[in-house]
Protein backbone atom coordinates (compact mmCIF):
# COMPACT_ATOMS: atom_id res chain seq x y z
CA UNK A 1 0.00 0.00 0.00
CA UNK A 2 1.23 3.39 -0.72
CA UNK A 3 2.35 5.97 1.46
CA UNK A 4 -0.53 8.58 2.33
CA UNK A 5 -0.32 12.24 1.37
CA UNK A 6 0.63 13.96 4.26
CA UNK A 7 0.21 18.18 4.74
CA UNK A 8 2.16 19.89 7.33
CA UNK A 9 0.72 23.44 8.54
CA UNK A 10 3.25 25.52 10.76
CA UNK A 11 4.60 29.01 10.42
CA UNK A 12 7.38 28.35 12.14
CA UNK A 13 9.68 27.51 9.07
CA UNK A 14 12.37 25.50 10.84
CA UNK A 15 10.35 23.44 12.70
CA UNK A 16 7.98 23.05 9.44
CA UNK A 17 11.35 22.13 7.49
CA UNK A 18 12.40 19.32 10.32
CA UNK A 19 9.28 17.99 10.17
CA UNK A 20 9.03 17.76 6.62
CA UNK A 21 12.73 16.07 5.82
CA UNK A 22 11.63 13.49 8.49
CA UNK A 23 8.65 12.22 7.00
CA UNK A 24 10.28 12.57 3.03
CA UNK A 25 12.98 10.29 4.48
CA UNK A 26 9.99 7.89 5.91
CA UNK A 27 9.16 7.91 1.88
CA UNK A 28 5.67 10.26 2.77
CA UNK A 29 4.40 12.13 0.31
CA UNK A 30 4.43 15.40 2.24
CA UNK A 31 3.16 19.26 0.92
CA UNK A 32 3.98 21.95 3.34
CA UNK A 33 1.97 25.18 3.96
CA UNK A 34 2.85 27.96 6.88
CA UNK A 35 -0.99 29.19 7.34
CA UNK A 36 -4.28 27.63 8.16
CA UNK A 37 -5.38 30.06 5.21
CA UNK A 38 -3.19 28.01 2.71
CA UNK A 39 -4.24 24.84 4.41
CA UNK A 40 -7.93 24.97 3.48
CA UNK A 41 -7.45 25.97 0.25
CA UNK A 42 -5.05 22.58 -0.34
CA UNK A 43 -7.10 20.77 1.39
CA UNK A 44 -9.94 21.77 -1.29
CA UNK A 45 -8.17 20.67 -3.74
CA UNK A 46 -6.33 17.23 -3.39
CA UNK A 47 -6.37 14.85 -0.87
CA UNK A 48 -4.42 14.05 2.56
CA UNK A 49 -5.32 11.38 4.56
CA UNK A 50 -3.07 12.56 7.43
CA UNK A 51 -2.60 16.20 8.22
CA UNK A 52 0.14 17.66 10.77
CA UNK A 53 -0.87 21.25 11.97
CA UNK A 54 0.14 23.81 14.64
CA UNK A 55 -2.99 25.31 16.49
CA UNK A 56 -1.95 29.00 16.88
CA UNK A 57 -0.90 30.84 13.50
CA UNK A 58 -2.97 33.80 13.03
CA UNK A 59 -6.57 34.62 12.46
CA UNK A 60 -7.99 31.20 11.53
CA UNK A 61 -6.02 28.50 13.48
CA UNK A 62 -4.97 24.32 13.71
CA UNK A 63 -8.79 23.86 14.66
CA UNK A 64 -10.15 25.59 11.62
CA UNK A 65 -8.28 22.77 9.83
CA UNK A 66 -9.01 20.06 11.87
CA UNK A 67 -12.85 20.98 11.15
CA UNK A 68 -12.10 21.67 7.56
CA UNK A 69 -10.13 18.10 7.02
CA UNK A 70 -12.45 16.27 9.07
CA UNK A 71 -15.02 17.54 6.99
CA UNK A 72 -13.43 16.57 3.63
CA UNK A 73 -12.66 12.97 4.59
CA UNK A 74 -13.95 11.70 7.80
CA UNK A 75 -11.62 8.91 7.84
CA UNK A 76 -8.93 11.03 7.74
CA UNK A 77 -6.02 11.63 10.63
CA UNK A 78 -5.23 15.34 12.04
CA UNK A 79 -1.77 15.38 14.31
CA UNK A 80 -2.75 19.17 15.86
CA UNK A 81 1.24 20.72 17.56
CA UNK A 82 0.33 23.65 19.82
CA UNK A 83 3.05 24.82 22.28
CA UNK A 84 0.09 26.61 24.39
CA UNK A 85 -1.78 23.64 24.82
CA UNK A 86 -5.01 24.34 26.95
CA UNK A 87 -7.97 22.22 28.44
CA UNK A 88 -10.37 24.04 25.73
CA UNK A 89 -8.24 23.47 22.81
CA UNK A 90 -8.02 19.93 23.80
CA UNK A 91 -11.37 19.54 24.16
CA UNK A 92 -12.15 20.89 21.14
CA UNK A 93 -9.47 18.73 19.06
CA UNK A 94 -11.15 15.87 20.83
CA UNK A 95 -14.85 16.83 19.86
CA UNK A 96 -13.90 17.61 16.75
CA UNK A 97 -12.13 13.71 15.89
CA UNK A 98 -8.12 15.21 16.13
CA UNK A 99 -5.90 11.98 15.84
CA UNK A 100 -3.43 13.62 18.20
CA UNK A 101 -2.73 16.39 20.18
CA UNK A 102 1.54 16.93 20.71
CA UNK A 103 2.55 19.61 23.04
CA UNK A 104 5.44 21.61 22.17
CA UNK A 105 8.78 20.93 22.43
CA UNK A 106 8.08 17.41 21.13
CA UNK A 107 10.88 14.90 19.56
CA UNK A 108 10.45 13.96 15.71
CA UNK A 109 10.42 10.34 17.23
CA UNK A 110 7.47 11.12 19.17
CA UNK A 111 6.12 13.05 16.10
CA UNK A 112 6.69 9.66 13.82
CA UNK A 113 5.44 7.40 16.50
CA UNK A 114 1.59 9.32 16.04
CA UNK A 115 1.96 9.47 12.10
CA UNK A 116 2.55 5.94 11.70
CA UNK A 117 -0.64 4.95 14.28
CA UNK A 118 -2.02 7.23 11.81
CA UNK A 119 -1.29 5.22 9.08
CA UNK A 120 -1.91 2.28 10.51
CA UNK A 121 -5.70 3.47 11.52
CA UNK A 122 -6.06 4.71 7.70
CA UNK A 123 -5.39 0.86 6.81
CA UNK A 124 -8.12 -0.28 8.92
CA UNK A 125 -10.06 2.13 8.11
CA UNK A 126 -11.11 3.15 11.97
CA UNK A 127 -12.17 6.87 12.09
CA UNK A 128 -12.39 7.67 15.53
CA UNK A 129 -15.86 9.72 16.85
CA UNK A 130 -16.10 13.25 17.93
CA UNK A 131 -16.83 13.92 21.49
CA UNK A 132 -20.18 15.64 22.31
CA UNK A 133 -19.34 17.19 25.56
CA UNK A 134 -17.34 20.03 26.82
CA UNK A 135 -16.37 20.22 30.75
CA UNK A 136 -16.46 23.73 31.77
CA UNK A 137 -12.87 25.14 32.18
CA UNK A 138 -11.43 24.93 35.63
CA UNK A 139 -7.55 23.95 34.98
CA UNK A 140 -4.70 26.14 34.05
CA UNK A 141 -1.33 24.87 32.54
CA UNK A 142 -0.03 24.53 28.77
CA UNK A 143 2.58 21.51 29.75
CA UNK A 144 2.82 18.81 28.19
CA UNK A 145 2.22 17.05 31.57
CA UNK A 146 -1.21 18.79 31.52
CA UNK A 147 -2.05 18.20 27.93
CA UNK A 148 -1.64 14.47 28.25
CA UNK A 149 -3.78 15.17 31.76
CA UNK A 150 -6.30 16.59 29.15
CA UNK A 151 -6.10 13.92 26.80
CA UNK A 152 -6.98 11.91 29.57
CA UNK A 153 -10.02 13.56 30.84
CA UNK A 154 -11.22 14.02 27.12
CA UNK A 155 -11.26 10.06 26.54
CA UNK A 156 -12.08 8.85 30.24
CA UNK A 157 -15.02 11.16 31.23
CA UNK A 158 -17.79 10.28 28.97
CA UNK A 159 -17.89 6.29 29.91
CA UNK A 160 -18.60 5.13 33.27
CA UNK A 161 -15.44 3.19 34.29
CA UNK A 162 -14.23 3.50 38.18
CA UNK A 163 -11.42 6.02 37.92
CA UNK A 164 -8.74 6.75 40.44
CA UNK A 165 -6.27 9.82 40.68
CA UNK A 166 -3.54 9.80 41.89
CA UNK A 167 -1.11 12.68 43.24
CA UNK A 168 0.45 14.88 45.85
CA UNK A 169 -1.79 16.83 48.24
CA UNK A 170 -2.71 20.52 46.59
CA UNK A 171 -2.39 18.92 43.13
CA UNK A 172 -6.07 19.37 42.07
CA UNK A 173 -7.21 15.52 42.44
CA UNK A 174 -11.26 16.76 43.06
CA UNK A 175 -10.90 19.54 40.55
CA UNK A 176 -10.23 16.25 37.94
CA UNK A 177 -13.37 14.53 39.40
CA UNK A 178 -14.99 17.32 39.10
CA UNK A 179 -14.23 17.75 34.95
CA UNK A 180 -14.70 14.09 34.54
CA UNK A 181 -18.42 14.49 36.03
CA UNK A 182 -19.04 17.75 33.77
CA UNK A 183 -17.78 15.62 30.84
CA UNK A 184 -19.97 12.82 31.50
CA UNK A 185 -23.87 12.37 30.80
CA UNK A 186 -24.16 12.01 34.24
CA UNK A 187 -23.35 16.33 33.93
CA UNK A 188 -26.87 17.33 35.67
CA UNK A 189 -26.86 14.88 37.85
CA UNK A 190 -25.13 15.38 41.31
CA UNK A 191 -21.38 15.04 42.48
CA UNK A 192 -21.03 13.88 46.07
CA UNK A 193 -17.79 14.41 47.62
CA UNK A 194 -17.23 12.23 50.25
CA UNK A 195 -13.66 12.79 52.41
CA UNK A 196 -12.73 8.82 53.53
CA UNK A 197 -10.31 9.80 56.30
CA UNK A 198 -12.25 11.43 58.41
CA UNK A 199 -14.39 8.43 58.07
CA UNK A 200 -11.87 6.32 58.24
CA UNK A 201 -13.33 3.50 60.69
CA UNK A 202 -15.33 1.24 58.65
CA UNK A 203 -19.13 0.94 60.33
CA UNK A 204 -18.91 5.13 59.67
CA UNK A 205 -17.84 4.82 56.14
CA UNK A 206 -20.70 1.74 55.40
CA UNK A 207 -22.88 3.53 56.95
CA UNK A 208 -22.37 6.74 55.51
CA UNK A 209 -21.95 5.27 51.63
CA UNK A 210 -24.60 2.99 51.85
CA UNK A 211 -27.37 3.89 54.56
CA UNK A 212 -28.90 2.15 57.33
CA UNK A 213 -32.18 1.42 58.80
CA UNK A 214 -34.10 2.69 61.67
CA UNK A 215 -32.61 0.30 64.91
CA UNK A 216 -29.35 -0.81 62.97
CA UNK A 217 -27.11 1.00 65.69
CA UNK A 218 -27.53 2.70 69.19
CA UNK A 219 -29.20 6.64 68.13
CA UNK A 220 -30.29 5.00 64.69
CA UNK A 221 -34.22 6.52 64.76
CA UNK A 222 -35.03 6.25 61.60
CA UNK A 223 -33.83 4.95 58.28
CA UNK A 224 -31.05 6.74 56.71
CA UNK A 225 -30.32 6.94 53.05
CA UNK A 226 -26.68 6.56 51.98
CA UNK A 227 -24.42 8.45 49.51
CA UNK A 228 -24.46 6.32 46.72
CA UNK A 229 -28.63 6.32 46.74
CA UNK A 230 -28.71 9.92 47.55
CA UNK A 231 -26.49 10.47 44.41
CA UNK A 232 -28.19 7.83 42.27
CA UNK A 233 -27.47 8.96 37.86
CA UNK A 234 -24.85 10.90 39.19
CA UNK A 235 -20.79 10.76 40.45
CA UNK A 236 -19.32 9.93 43.94
CA UNK A 237 -15.80 11.18 44.59
CA UNK A 238 -13.91 9.23 47.64
CA UNK A 239 -11.66 10.97 48.56
CA UNK A 240 -8.22 9.41 50.34
CA UNK A 241 -9.51 6.16 49.66
CA UNK A 242 -6.38 4.73 50.90
CA UNK A 243 -7.56 5.70 54.37
CA UNK A 244 -10.44 3.29 54.15
CA UNK A 245 -10.81 0.75 56.69
CA UNK A 246 -9.55 -3.07 55.38
CA UNK A 247 -12.57 -4.54 56.55
CA UNK A 248 -14.88 -2.53 54.51
CA UNK A 249 -12.76 -2.82 50.95
CA UNK A 250 -14.38 -6.32 50.42
CA UNK A 251 -18.06 -4.08 50.46
CA UNK A 252 -16.60 -1.49 47.99
CA UNK A 253 -15.34 -3.94 45.68
CA UNK A 254 -18.77 -6.23 45.70
CA UNK A 255 -20.29 -2.75 45.40
CA UNK A 256 -18.29 -1.44 42.51
CA UNK A 257 -18.84 -4.85 40.80
CA UNK A 258 -22.31 -5.26 40.96
CA UNK A 259 -23.26 -1.71 41.73
CA UNK A 260 -25.59 -2.92 44.66
CA UNK A 261 -26.10 -1.66 48.10
CA UNK A 262 -26.91 -3.57 51.30
CA UNK A 263 -27.99 -0.86 54.08
CA UNK A 264 -26.68 -1.34 57.95
CA UNK A 265 -28.78 -3.88 59.39
CA UNK A 266 -31.03 -4.54 55.89
CA UNK A 267 -31.38 -7.99 54.45
CA UNK A 268 -32.28 -6.38 51.17
CA UNK A 269 -29.84 -5.53 48.56
CA UNK A 270 -31.53 -3.20 45.69
CA UNK A 271 -29.12 -1.81 42.34
CA UNK A 272 -27.81 1.97 42.34
CA UNK A 273 -26.33 3.99 39.39
CA UNK A 274 -24.00 5.75 40.31
CA UNK A 275 -20.48 6.35 39.34
CA UNK A 276 -17.32 6.29 41.38
CA UNK A 277 -14.25 8.32 41.04
CA UNK A 278 -11.34 7.74 43.48
CA UNK A 279 -7.98 10.06 44.97
CA UNK A 280 -5.26 9.36 46.86
CA UNK A 281 -1.86 10.93 48.01
CA UNK A 282 -1.23 7.50 49.14
CA UNK A 283 1.25 4.17 47.44
CA UNK A 284 -1.22 2.26 47.12
CA UNK A 285 0.78 -0.54 45.33
CA UNK A 286 3.06 -0.35 48.70
CA UNK A 287 -0.16 -0.94 50.83
CA UNK A 288 -0.73 -3.86 48.77
CA UNK A 289 2.33 -5.19 49.65
CA UNK A 290 2.00 -4.43 53.55
CA UNK A 291 -1.66 -6.53 53.09
CA UNK A 292 -3.56 -3.11 54.01
CA UNK A 293 -5.10 -2.53 51.05
CA UNK A 294 -6.93 -5.68 49.14
CA UNK A 295 -4.93 -6.01 45.58
CA UNK A 296 -8.23 -6.79 43.87
CA UNK A 297 -10.00 -3.74 45.04
CA UNK A 298 -6.44 -1.73 43.98
CA UNK A 299 -7.10 -3.78 40.71
CA UNK A 300 -10.72 -3.06 40.21
CA UNK A 301 -9.86 0.90 40.80
CA UNK A 302 -6.69 1.33 38.78
CA UNK A 303 -8.23 0.10 35.18
CA UNK A 304 -8.23 3.45 34.62
CA UNK A 305 -5.91 5.57 36.67
CA UNK A 306 -4.26 8.95 35.85
CA UNK A 307 -1.17 10.51 37.85
CA UNK A 308 -1.21 14.22 38.73
CA UNK A 309 2.21 16.09 38.07
CA UNK A 310 3.14 17.73 40.94
CA UNK A 311 3.91 21.59 40.70
CA UNK A 312 7.41 20.86 40.47
CA UNK A 313 7.37 18.75 37.14
CA UNK A 314 5.30 22.02 35.08
CA UNK A 315 7.04 24.74 36.17
CA UNK A 316 6.10 26.84 33.08
CA UNK A 317 3.16 26.72 34.31
CA UNK A 318 3.23 28.77 37.10
CA UNK A 319 3.60 32.46 35.79
CA UNK A 320 0.04 31.43 34.11
CA UNK A 321 -1.39 30.38 37.58
CA UNK A 322 -0.06 33.16 39.72
CA UNK A 323 -1.83 35.36 36.93
CA UNK A 324 -5.26 33.45 37.66
CA UNK A 325 -4.81 33.64 41.23
CA UNK A 326 -4.23 37.78 41.07
CA UNK A 327 -7.00 38.47 39.19
CA UNK A 328 -8.87 35.99 41.27
CA UNK A 329 -8.19 37.47 44.66
CA UNK A 330 -8.59 41.63 42.98
CA UNK A 331 -11.59 40.87 41.10
CA UNK A 332 -13.88 42.54 43.71
CA UNK A 333 -11.07 45.14 44.48
CA UNK A 334 -10.55 46.32 41.13
CA UNK A 335 -7.18 47.40 41.87
CA UNK A 336 -4.55 46.27 38.90
CA UNK A 337 -1.34 44.27 40.74
CA UNK A 338 1.17 42.61 38.89
CA UNK A 339 4.30 40.60 39.74
CA UNK A 340 7.75 42.17 39.06
CA UNK A 341 10.21 39.50 36.76
CA UNK A 342 12.32 38.63 40.13
CA UNK A 343 9.59 38.08 42.14
CA UNK A 344 7.94 35.53 39.42
CA UNK A 345 11.59 34.05 39.19
CA UNK A 346 11.49 33.13 42.83
CA UNK A 347 7.82 31.70 42.34
CA UNK A 348 8.80 29.28 39.62
CA UNK A 349 12.00 28.50 40.97
CA UNK A 350 10.39 27.32 44.51
CA UNK A 351 9.75 23.91 44.86
CA UNK A 352 6.13 24.22 45.93
CA UNK A 353 5.38 20.83 48.21
CA UNK A 354 1.58 21.55 48.66
CA UNK A 355 1.22 21.82 45.24
CA UNK A 356 -0.90 24.21 43.67
CA UNK A 357 -3.42 24.66 46.57
CA UNK A 358 -0.50 26.18 48.38
CA UNK A 359 0.35 28.22 45.85
CA UNK A 360 -2.72 29.78 45.69
CA UNK A 361 -3.14 30.36 48.95
CA UNK A 362 0.53 32.06 49.65
CA UNK A 363 -0.81 34.71 46.21
CA UNK A 364 -4.02 35.22 48.39
CA UNK A 365 -1.73 36.69 51.34
CA UNK A 366 0.81 38.41 48.72
CA UNK A 367 -2.22 40.47 47.56
CA UNK A 368 -3.75 41.23 51.43
CA UNK A 369 -0.36 42.43 52.52
CA UNK A 370 1.03 44.43 49.50
CA UNK A 371 0.75 48.17 49.82
CA UNK A 372 1.52 48.87 46.42
CA UNK A 373 0.37 47.67 42.73
CA UNK A 374 3.19 45.34 42.64
CA UNK A 375 4.40 42.37 43.99
CA UNK A 376 8.44 42.55 44.26
CA UNK A 377 10.80 39.89 45.08
CA UNK A 378 11.80 40.82 49.18
CA UNK A 379 7.92 40.24 49.46
CA UNK A 380 7.88 36.98 47.84
CA UNK A 381 11.23 36.51 49.99
CA UNK A 382 9.38 37.07 53.07
CA UNK A 383 6.62 35.22 52.65
CA UNK A 384 8.24 31.69 51.99
CA UNK A 385 8.72 29.21 54.82
CA UNK A 386 12.31 29.75 56.28
CA UNK A 387 13.02 26.01 56.27
CA UNK A 388 12.66 25.78 52.16
CA UNK A 389 15.70 25.17 49.45
CA UNK A 390 14.81 28.25 47.69
CA UNK A 391 15.15 30.31 51.20
CA UNK A 392 18.34 27.82 52.39
CA UNK A 393 20.01 28.14 49.20
CA UNK A 394 22.90 31.01 48.69
CA UNK A 395 21.69 31.50 45.16
CA UNK A 396 18.25 32.76 46.31
CA UNK A 397 19.44 34.48 49.54
CA UNK A 398 18.69 37.98 49.44
CA UNK A 399 21.17 40.27 47.20
CA UNK A 400 23.09 42.52 49.25
CA UNK A 401 22.31 46.05 49.70
CA UNK A 402 24.77 48.28 47.95
CA UNK A 403 24.25 51.19 50.30
CA UNK A 404 22.33 51.89 53.77
CA UNK A 405 19.69 54.15 51.62
CA UNK A 406 19.00 50.68 50.15
CA UNK A 407 18.67 48.51 53.34
CA UNK A 408 16.67 51.29 54.66
CA UNK A 409 14.13 51.60 51.48
CA UNK A 410 14.06 47.45 51.67
CA UNK A 411 12.96 47.61 55.75
CA UNK A 412 9.90 49.96 54.86
CA UNK A 413 8.97 47.99 52.16
CA UNK A 414 8.48 44.75 54.30
CA UNK A 415 7.07 46.95 57.23
CA UNK A 416 4.42 48.43 55.26
CA UNK A 417 3.55 44.69 53.99
CA UNK A 418 2.99 44.22 57.39
CA UNK A 419 1.10 46.17 57.80
CA UNK A 420 -1.44 46.29 54.91
CA UNK A 421 -0.34 49.56 53.34
CA UNK A 422 -1.41 51.40 56.60
CA UNK A 423 1.01 54.18 57.17
CA UNK A 424 0.51 55.05 60.55
CA UNK A 425 0.71 52.04 61.79
CA UNK A 426 4.16 51.52 59.45
CA UNK A 427 5.46 54.57 60.88
CA UNK A 428 4.95 53.66 64.85
CA UNK A 429 6.73 50.66 63.82
CA UNK A 430 9.46 52.47 62.04
CA UNK A 431 9.97 55.01 65.04
CA UNK A 432 9.85 58.19 62.98
CA UNK A 433 6.78 60.67 62.33
CA UNK A 434 4.22 60.35 59.56
CA UNK A 435 5.11 62.82 57.14
CA UNK A 436 8.68 61.75 57.51
CA UNK A 437 7.25 58.59 55.95
CA UNK A 438 5.68 60.16 53.66
CA UNK A 439 8.91 61.80 52.32
CA UNK A 440 10.93 58.46 52.67
CA UNK A 441 8.00 57.22 50.03
CA UNK A 442 7.99 59.69 47.51
CA UNK A 443 12.52 59.77 47.51
CA UNK A 444 11.74 56.07 46.93
CA UNK A 445 9.11 56.30 43.81
CA UNK A 446 6.26 54.92 45.70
Amino acid sequence: MAKPNILVVDDDPSLAMTIVMSLEAEGYPVTETGSAEGAIQILAEGSFPIVISDIYMGEKTGLDVLHRAKALNPDGAVILMSGKGSIETVMEATRGGAFEYLAKPFSIDRLMQAVRGAEAALRESHARAPKEYEPESAMVGHSAPMVELYKFIAKVAPTDTTVLVRGETGCGKEMVAQLLHRGSLRAKARFVVVDCAALHQGSLLESELFGAVKGAYTGADRDRVGLFEAAAGGTVFLDEIGEIDPGFQLRLLRFLQEKEIRPVGSTVTRKVDVRVIAATNKDLEKLTREGTFREDLWYRMGAAAIELPPLRQRREDIPLLVERFISEFTASSGRPMHVSDSAMKLLVEYSWPGNVRQLRSFIERLVILASLNVIDAAAVRAGLPAESPLAAAPAAAPRAPESLSDAEDEHIKRVLAACNGNKTKASEILGIERKTLYRKLERMGL
